[in-house]
């Protein structure tokens, strides 16, 4: 009954959660200087008529006020429908379905490397504290942490696919090949390069949270009794001290889903990777707003049920979260 009660209240947040980043979302969009109809036109608009220019504008239902624009986009949702994207001519529903596998690829690759890289980096650190491995794997958390994503990510691709030919330069495969075309390795060789962009920075977090974590077990009464007992650092970093930083580094992790998304877009854009990044700033440039729209509703979904993860798994891990909740 308290799991119950517990999901319903998560949910009815979820739900206004969803319904504020809506209306946040169409809001910017109407104060875009973008003019919807030149967007649509392009290059074309100078050699369009007013007339035609209002007729589309009546098609596309952008003369009406911005009040029966959102709600006819809401009745649209509601009905189960995400209305249509006038810059792919496709439903929106059909143009997320064909791009957010190759985004859970991207994304998925880059969480669990990033995981990994940042337990074990965060360990070595915390382990060793003070030494010259502690302050170099610091001294690159700190560095990564404060480097823009854009910017790495030009520089990988100039110097592994422009400079060394190590890596495709672009897209999920070779140009002027049919996707059903493209074999899995060459998928994987073309994701290789921003799967590593995207997990580094990542990694930096997990990092420093994780050697946080294991410099004040190291400095506790359980690392004291275990190097009393002959037991050497590394014992007791990787038999205590790995379960004891594990855990909280999994579900900051889960936390850090909405920062690892917001990363993905700028990598993906960067790499010319058709994913959702690539969609969201052609949806952005061209006033594409129910695909704006759903794109931001599908974004604030995914970084809710991280952080819902991410929540779930701390009260099940740690008893003082379960008492505090409990007290609440």
């Amino acid at each position: 009954m308290r799991l119950a009660v517990w999901l319903a209240h998560r949910l009815l947040r979820l739900m206004l959660v969803l319904l504020c980043v809506a209306a946040v979302s169409f809001g910017l969009m109407m104060l875009s200087p973008i003019d919807p109809v030149d967007a649509y036109l392009g290059p074309q608009m100078a050699q369009v008529s007013p007339e035609q220019r209002a007729l589309i504008a009546e098609r596309w239902g952008f003369d009406a006020s911005p009040a029966v624009q959102f709600r006819h986009w809401l009745q649209q949702l509601l009905s189960g429908e995400l209305g249509w994207s006038h810059i792919y001519h496709q439903p929106v529903s059909d143009v997320i379905g064909q791009r957010v596998h190759r985004s859970f690829l991207l994304l998925g690759g880059a969480w669990l490397l990033s995981l990994a890289l940042g337990i074990l980096l965060g360990i070595a650190a915390g382990s060793n504290e003070g030494s010259w491995l502690d302050r170099l794997i610091s001294g690159y958390a700190y560095l990564t942490a404060s480097t823009p994503t854009f910017w790495l990510a030009m520089l990988a691709l100039l110097l592994f696919s422009v400079t060394l030919g190590w890596t495709p330069t672009c897209c999920a495969g070779p140009t002027g090949v049919l996707s059903q075309e493209v074999t899995l390795l060459t998928r994987l060789h073309h994701l290789l390069l921003p799967t590593l962009t995207l997990a580094l920075l990542g990694v930096a977090t997990l990092t420093l949270h994780t050697r946080a974590k294991m410099v004040a077990f190291m400095r506790s009464d359980t690392a004291l009794h275990a190097f009393a007992q002959g037991a050497s650092r590394v014992d007791i970093a990787w038999r205590h001290g790995l379960r004891h930083a594990s855990l909280p580094a999994i579900t900051l992790a889960f936390a850090s889903l909405g920062e690892l998304f917001g990363g993905s877009l700028l990598v993906e854009h960067v790499f010319a990777y058709p994913g959702l990044g690539q969609a969201t700033v052609a949806a952005g440039l061209r006033s594409d707003v129910p695909l704006l729209l759903a794109i931001s509703l599908f974004t604030a979904l995914f970084v809710s049920v991280g952080n819902l993860a991410a929540d779930g798994l701390s009260r099940l891990t740690d008893p003082r979260t379960r008492r505090s909740h409990t007290n609440e």
